[in-house]
């Protein structure tokens, strides 16, 4: 069954898809470009989170699970097709390292899933409810294929000085290193009931070298994409090719899609054209608000991004050129992800390679 079979099953026990043109398939019969969600963390800080931490959204799997399942619900009601989990930067170690067993890390894993489930069956009792078609009070009230996509962030993210930013490890960090870090928390993720695995924020080609070596030593049965992010338009943020970085996705069999995050709008074109080159997986773009971000201080440079009208602005003309799956990363709202939706709905589905 793929992501967008008429048959999916719309309660939290996710079907079992299969991973050939799973996303082509949900891509295609949706009519239009998917709806990737937007900032979590922004939004938790909205409704009063603290992620001040080095666990960042993280953080509220343990103090505010509820705040998490609304910032789920309230992006589908804008629209989003695809939801990810608060488990971006959750990881056993970076748990262990607040004092929890390895065990007590698992199941706050499983519990980022479990609240995301939660918020796809929220929202289909409340478009079961609505009486008009598809709005209701602004809110986008519609039946249709959600899809849970289970965050895992870079090894930098689980440093929490920015890294992430910069794809520099050290030398000590090898292959084997990062494929033994992030082996049991895939593992967990894989088997949590979610639809999907988004590796986002991928830094460098070391990085996403050993994810896809390890889909495949773990036989990972449910299907990944892979998300690099840029500051040049040309090379992920490590210096890394684009064309190298892309070319280890499209050769993974685990991959079904490929694409970039966590980037200034300003990029997004051109390296959609650079992965085209060498991929004819779906792509998936979900840039940043092009804000600059002081991994010093920890904090978002203000008045250094573009508004949700320039940031939806870009839209037509990334569907254009050949991203499938379009959303927003940090610093995005619900309201500008309800921006993406309506101009997605007047996009006909993008043509996939055969």
């Amino acid at each position: 069954m793929g992501f967008g079979s008429s048959s999916i099953e719309t309660t939290s026990s996710s079907s079992s898809w299969k991973l050939w043109n799973s996303m082509r398939e949900f891509v295609e019969k949706s009519g239009r470009a998917a709806v990737v969600d937007g900032g979590l963390a922004t939004e938790l800080e909205r409704h009063g989170a603290d992620l001040n931490d080095p666990l960042w959204s993280a953080k509220c799997l343990l103090s505010s699970p509820h705040l998490i399942r609304q910032v789920h619900i309230d992006y589908l009601e804008a629209g989003a097709d695809i939801i990810s989990t608060a488990s971006y930067q959750a990881t056993i170690q970076g748990f262990q390292a607040k004092g929890f067993s390895r065990e007590e890390g698992e199941n706050l894993l499983r519990k980022s899933v479990e609240i995301a489930l939660e918020a796809r069956d929220n929202y289909y009792n409340r478009c079961a409810e609505c009486s008009s078609n598809d709005t209701e009070g602004g809110r986008i009230l519609k039946h249709r294929p959600i899809i849970v996509a289970a965050s895992v962030g870079s090894y930098g993210a689980y440093l929490a000085d920015g890294s992430e930013y910069s794809g520099d490890y050290g030398d000590a960090i090898t292959l084997e290193t990062l494929k033994e870090f992030h082996r049991r928390r895939v593992q967990v993720l894989a088997e949590a009931g979610a639809d999907l695995i988004a590796f986002e924020t991928i830094p460098n080609k070391l990085e996403a070298q050993a994810y896809a070596e390890l889909l495949e030593e773990e036989d990972i049965n449910i299907p990944t994409w892979f998300s690099f992010n840029s500051k040049d338009g040309v090379n992920v943020v490590s210096g890394d090719s684009i064309l190298e970085c892309a070319s280890i996705a499209e050769s993974s069999k685990k991959v079904v899609a490929v694409g970039i995050n966590c980037t200034p709008p300003r990029f997004i074109h051109g390296l959609i054209l650079s992965i085209k080159k060498v991929s004819t997986k779906p792509i998936v773009i979900y840039p940043n608000s092009g804000e600059s971000y002081d991994a010093k201080r920890k904090e978002w440079v203000q008045n250094t991004g573009v508004s949700d009208e320039d940031f939806v602005s870009y839209v037509n003309r990334w569907c254009e050129v050949g991203a499938s799956l379009v959303g927003g990363c940090c610093r995005t709202t619900p309201n500008t992800i309800k921006a993406i939706y309506r101009t997605l709905s007047s996009i006909s589905a993008p043509a996939l390679p055969p």
